[in-house]
């Protein structure tokens, strides 16, 4: 473990010198992956690496975790709240499409959490280019494989750090760099509605998707699901489709 922390910092600190920034930050949701991308780039740039907390309608114990990531790793840390902004942006939104009778009620709890992670990346971005540093995104190879992210929200980043380790394998890590067991031992989630967890909205459990992907037995029905978003998910992995040249 210690070997891949040693390459992935060094890796870390030659994207960012190779793009002539000057440093690196994060967003901290209180979860295992992005605190583990905190650790990761406080080692990389010491001095100039940022962990940015982003509530936005969140549940107040993930802004919690959040800060003990940030005082666990000890990296500089800035919070923006975009709860307002999104309430704002959201309901014109609405009254828009409710004015043009075009409004789908069953796509409201998507189109809204979909917003909450598009307006963190645009956040994100907003400050990287205030402190000329690079974004570093926090999905792993479950996440990726599966495409359970947000596309240009939490996958609109400009690295991909964990994106080679499994969930099992992120753990590991953080528990090598020195992060919380609370965090660690955390349910995943996304924190985008009261109860949400990542498992039970993928249908499946990490352990499934972790197995699949090391090419080891599991379950028909697990693995129906995994390759089925897999499958629907593939356009997220690529740039825009472009048609051929005429």
């Amino acid at each position: 473990m210690q070997e891949k922390i040693d390459k992935l910092v060094k890796w870390l600190q030659d994207q960012a010198n190779d793009a002539g920034l000057e440093g690196l930050l994060v967003g901290v949701s209180g979860g295992i992956d992005s605190a583990v991308v905190a650790h990761l780039i406080k080692r990389a740039f010491p001095d100039n690496s940022l962990g940015v907390i982003l509530p936005c309608k969140s549940n107040p114990n993930d802004q919690e975790a959040a800060q003990k990531v940030i005082d666990s790793c000890g990296i500089k840390s800035l919070t923006v709240d975009l709860t307002e902004t999104h309430e704002v942006m959201f309901s014109n939104i609405q009254d828009q499409l409710k004015s043009a009778g075009d409004y789908n009620e069953s796509q409201e709890k998507l189109a809204d959490a979909n917003l909450r992670a598009r307006l963190r990346m645009s956040t994100l971005y907003s400050v990287g280019t205030n402190y000329k540093y690079l974004v570093v995104g926090t999905d792993n190879a479950a996440e990726w494989y599966t495409g359970y992210f947000t596309k240009y929200g939490d996958g609109g980043v400009d690295l991909v750090p964990l994106v080679h380790l499994t969930k099992g394998e992120v753990r590991d890590l953080a528990r090598e760099l020195g992060v919380p067991e609370e965090i660690i031992e955390k349910k995943p989630s996304a924190g985008l509605w009261e109860g949400q967890t990542d498992e039970n909205e993928m249908g499946t459990s990490y352990e499934m998707i972790d197995k699949h992907l090391k090419g080891e037995e599991i379950p028909e029905e697990d693995r129906k699901i995994i390759e089925g978003m897999h499958k629907k998910s593939a356009h997220k992995r690529e740039l825009a489709a472009a048609p051929p040249k005429f």
